[in-house]
């Protein structure tokens, strides 16, 4: 069969489910390649992870016998078969990302928050789902696509995964800061860390006691491996937004601002966000009320 790939988010980062799906026709002996609208196929696989808020859908005519279309961008409920979900991601798609490992060892989360979708795709009880034999091969990075690792009851077995791998991990969708516990601690600092990401959504829910109990736990010191993703334009007030900010910077913390639905976010959460997310302008600019992005954009137009 002759199989043609379409990443409708683009190749800013791999995609998993393709990369299986490529690993799987091509033990067939299936011809696989990125769609090419000049050639016929005889199955194309769309897959789209963001809706339109954040991704539009492809809108070009598609030459072939049938087209299968995937992924939370189109629905929840299009789930690929157990054979080509645990296979061996086929990295060499995309090429710009070698030497990197993607995958899954839990999957499903307690939290239930509102403006997740994985309690309704996964599940509200976290479980293991592969072992990292599964998707890592020597590479000398991972990038753990976990929603709640920690709320795992395996959490000791595939954190020593990890930390046996030698790779720099990055915890990607962010480590459940309140259920850190000192073993929990303990065997994290045995991993070798890329990226600790952890996240503050609610406003309403004090987590300073935790990221200070954290901080007495860890051996990884350095802020900039320390990110925490601050959701805004999610039923927080301004001054709530900052509350945080402030607090994480404050506790040895990255904050890393998020919006929710940005197109209709305010411009003084956008503005933020800009704000925050450039770390140089962040840590040189201490208070968001000093920051004037006209006199920076022109500053910027001088040095370059």
């Amino acid at each position: 069969m002759k199989i043609g790939l379409i990443d409708v988010d683009g190749h800013r980062f791999p995609n998993l489910c393709l990369m299986k799906l490529s690993a799987y026709h091509k033990a067939r002996g299936d011809l696989v390649e990125w769609y090419d609208g000049r050639k016929r196929y005889d199955l194309v696989y769309m897959s789209r992870v963001f809706t339109d808020t954040y991704s539009k859908d492809y809108e070009g005519n598609i030459k072939a016998d049938q087209v299968i279309k995937g992924g939370t961008g189109y629905g929840l409920d299009n789930k690929l078969p157990d054979a080509i979900e645990h296979a061996h991601p086929d990295y060499g798609l995309y090429p710009q990302f070698a030497g990197t490992a993607y995958g899954f060892l839990s999957r499903g989360c307690p939290r239930g928050c509102g403006f997740c979708i994985v309690g309704e795709k996964e599940g509200k009880r976290t479980r293991a789902v592969a072992d990292l034999s599964e998707f890592w091969s020597g590479e000398k990075e991972i990038k753990l696509l976990d929603a709640n690792i920690l709320a795992c009851p395996d959490w000791e077995r595939l954190l020593g995964q990890l930390a046996d791998s030698r790779a720099r991990v990055d915890f990607t969708q962010g480590l459940d800061v309140r259920l850190i516990t000192p073993e929990k601690a303990a065997l994290l600092n045995k991993v070798k860390t890329k990226m600790l990401h952890f996240a503050w959504d609610n406003p309403e829910d004090d987590l300073t006691p935790y990221f200070k109990r954290f901080s007495e736990l860890t051996t990884v010191k350095d802020k900039r491996k320390r990110r925490v993703y601050v959701l805004t334009n999610y039923g927080s007030t301004h001054e709530q937004d900052l509350y945080r900010i402030y607090t994480l910077r404050d506790m040895g913390y990255d904050p890393y601002v998020m919006v929710y639905e940005k197109p209709a976010a305010p411009e003084e959460t956008r503005k933020m966000q800009r704000w925050v997310n450039n770390k140089r302008l962040f840590y040189s600019v201490k208070d968001f009320k000093d920051y004037d992005p006209a006199a920076y954009r022109k500053r910027k137009a001088v040095l370059s």
